[in-house]
């Protein structure tokens, strides 16, 4: 009796998932993976005879998405370079290595990725009779925060040793995040560095997920299904989702390489097959849940060069039936909050929200060295070298942004004098970078506790920014560390003109209300002279 169930369980698997593919254009494949997604009770990676199976959870090959049956059993069409990989259901987790990376998947490459000057995936063989993925119960949240960390970016061991020490032995300090991910460009080209970056993210000590960037591909391939081969030997699939208390993370690749147009560089996009396993995995997941969608490259519309117009557009339709959505990038080296919305495709009621989230590299390692010899590396908007912790709760999100080395309450940096001549108070101005600040946001400030005055928002280069680049550009002598970028305006700088003061010492309150309706504080004095 079970093994007819089990028969027409299959059946029906198989001719959903040939549907699939020939409504895809995609060949049909070779082989046909199954197995049980169980409960792994004893935590022993293995399934054992009274462990049982787990129904309705999310099997995918990266492009086809099937559920598990009653008994935790599924089979997917698999072809000759795919990853069978388990979508973490909501109050499960998935078993971790020595790196605290999570174990979800299976590389079936029998004859192991292509020859290339960065190591790929060695051999796989023939496919196992069974793909089986254990998971352990826990009790989730749907309260719950994340670390979000832009561009780690380390170029050398040097580099590595910056990142750990400013970031990661700061941030493992701070207690209460389910996970964290890093947005892409995990290092800088030299891919023989991914081991040392999974090792120092480790230290974390929370499961940790990672997006593929730019600068995390095999650039010595024609195809970009290929450019990923290294990161696969280590991160696993590049395209996969998982779920946390309400909401549905979904991680793509979003680099295309080579570039599809010119042949040259790269240019931001999907593939047909990301997009279809986009799809095919929201056809199980339920309108009600929160949509975070997490990428390297921003989705701008503002250039059809940066980004494909078609691909965004495409993932607008699937995503348009869900109202609860967020999406996270990196790639800038600056901070940025992007809203899109029918002017952009967006079909929503609401904009559709992506945060352009800061570097924990910064603009690259350069600028002064701080007291740890460590440079400090702000970026080029003004933007201090930091990472992000999201909150969710149920559907609902909300953000920080942590400024590295600073207090967590440090949200807004100020510029501006410290002493003036009271005859020329006037002719001098005030400016706050709100580093999470947004264009409809609102600041303003108060002297001596007087009365509320508004700031103007001004697209405008940092002036705290652009004077840590004239101290490089201006030096009678070498100064240590490596010349900031260039200044580029900021997205989120609010000024004012200083008011007639008499003299003496002023203290002036800025009072910021972000995009959640919270408040931000930050003073400074400013002494007044004859």
């Amino acid at each position: 009796m079970f093994a007819s169930k089990q028969i027409i369980h299959f059946m029906k698997n198989m001719c959903w998932a040939l549907l699939a593919y020939a409504l895809s254009g995609t060949a049909l494949a070779q082989d046909v993976a199954q197995g049980i997604v169980y409960i792994d009770a004893n935590a022993n990676g293995v399934r054992d005879k009274k462990e049982v199976g787990l129904s309705g959870v999310g099997v995918s090959n990266g492009v086809q998405v099937v559920q598990t049956d009653a008994k935790g059993y599924y089979q997917l069409p698999i072809q000759e370079d795919q990853i069978i990989f388990v979508i973490k259901p909501a109050g499960y987790r998935l078993p971790l290595d020595e790196t605290n990376h999570s174990k979800f998947y299976y590389i079936h490459k029998p004859k192991g990725s292509p020859s290339l000057k960065f190591e790929g995936v060695a051999p796989t063989g023939r496919l196992p009779k069974s793909v089986d993925f254990g998971l352990q119960t826990v009790v989730e949240p749907t309260k719950f925060s994340a670390f979000v960390f832009g561009d780690p970016q380390a170029y050398d061991d040097a580099e590595m040793t910056y990142f750990k020490s400013a970031v990661v032995d700061e941030a493992k300090k701070i207690k209460g995040p389910l996970f964290g991910i890093s947005l892409g460009d995990l290092v800088g080209n030299d891919l023989s560095l991914h081991p040392s970056y999974k090792q120092t993210i480790g230290e974390m000590g929370i499961p940790w997920y990672n997006v593929i960037g730019n600068h995390d591909l095999n650039f010595d391939v024609k195809s970009d299904s290929l450019s990923d081969e290294s990161f696969e030997k280590l991160f696993g699939p590049a395209n996969y989702a998982f779920n946390v208390g309400n909401t549905h993370v979904i991680v793509l690749d979003n680099v295309l390489y080579p570039h599809p147009t010119t042949g040259k560089g790269y240019q931001g996009g999907f593939r047909k097959d990301q997009l279809d396993f986009v799809a095919n995995d929201l056809r199980f997941v339920p309108t009600e849940k929160l949509i975070v969608l997490a990428f390297h490259i921003p989705l701008n519309p503002d250039n059809e060069a940066w980004f494909r117009n078609e691909d965004r557009q495409r993932l607008f339709d699937i995503l348009s039936a869900y109202p609860y959505t967020l999406s996270l990038s990196a790639h800038t080296h600056f901070q940025q909050q992007n809203f899109y919305s029918d002017i952009h495709g967006w079909k929503g009621e609401k904009p559709h929200h992506e945060y352009n989230v800061g570097t924990t590299s910064g603009d690259w390692y350069s600028g002064l060295l701080n007291a740890q010899g460590v440079p400090v590396s702000t970026m080029r908007d003004g933007t201090p070298k930091g990472y992000a912790i999201l909150h969710i709760d149920g559907n609902q999100y909300t953000f920080d942004y942590k400024v590295v080395g600073k207090d967590t309450a440090h949200s807004i940096g100020l510029f501006g004098p410290a002493v003036v001549a009271e005859k020329y108070v006037r002719r001098y101005a005030l400016y706050a970078n709100f580093y999470i600040g947004a264009k409809g946001d609102k600041l303003r400030y108060q002297v001596d506790g007087g009365k509320w005055k508004e700031m103007e928002r001004v697209d405008d280069h940092d002036p705290a920014y652009t004077q840590e680049v004239l101290r490089f550009n201006g030096t009678s002598e070498l100064v240590q560390g490596r010349r900031p970028s260039d200044v580029v305006p900021s997205t989120h700088l609010w000024k004012t003109s200083l008011p007639k003061l008499a003299i003496g010492r002023h203290l002036i309150r800025i009072e910021a209300r972000d995009t959640f309706g919270r408040l931000h504080h930050a003073e400074k004095d400013i002494t007044v002279v004859e």
